[in-house]
């Protein structure tokens, strides 16, 4: 970066302030951008043309993209509350996709689904664990978790202790 696109902390503090994502952050956000637009194109696509045929699944659809647009966003945005939000997005995708894979290969029914694949026009992002997006909505989260637990915001202040004169941590 050049001095010149140096912001006036910058200039003051003679460093760049450290990036939050960098690498294998990037290509997350990435993966989670498209989904967030894959699923978006998707529910709004169901619910428009036929919604009528299986309103769970499309709902679970459009809930879908709402969840993968939050957790790009947090994902991107600094701060330990988004770090927070990042975790409760993610860990409940997780659980949205366990959840629906299980309920839509073994009781399609309760979804008002007609049958068990995928790639159906009734089918949602986490039918059969996201099979029709190659299991990326399955691997996701557990890699976004991993990632988040190895990136915390506030890793380094809350586990730096200071020593007091008397011996004591504080």
């Amino acid at each position: 970066m050049s001095h010149h696109t140096l912001s006036a902390r910058e200039h003051a503090d003679g460093h760049r302030p450290r990036r939050r994502i960098s690498g294998v952050g990037r290509v997350l956000v990435f993966v989670y951008g498209v989904l967030a637009l894959a699923a978006t194109g998707r529910s709004v696509f169901q619910i428009i043309d036929r919604f009528h045929e299986a309103p769970v699944a499309f709902t679970l659809s459009a809930l879908s993209a709402a969840v993968y647009i939050v957790a790009t966003i947090a994902l991107v945005a600094p701060g330990r509350i988004w770090y927070r939000v990042a975790w409760v997005t993610i860990s409940f995708e997780l659980a949205g996709v366990l959840v629906i894979g299980a309920l839509s290969l073994f009781a399609p029914a309760a979804l008002g689904l007609h049958d068990i694949d995928p790639f159906g026009r009734d089918a949602t992002v986490w039918s059969v664990f996201g099979m029709g997006y190659l299991f990326i909505p399955l691997v996701l989260p557990i890699l976004g978790l991993f990632w988040l637990s190895r990136h915390n915001p506030g890793g380094e202040a809350t586990t730096t202790q200071t020593e007091t004169g008397d011996g004591a941590r504080s």
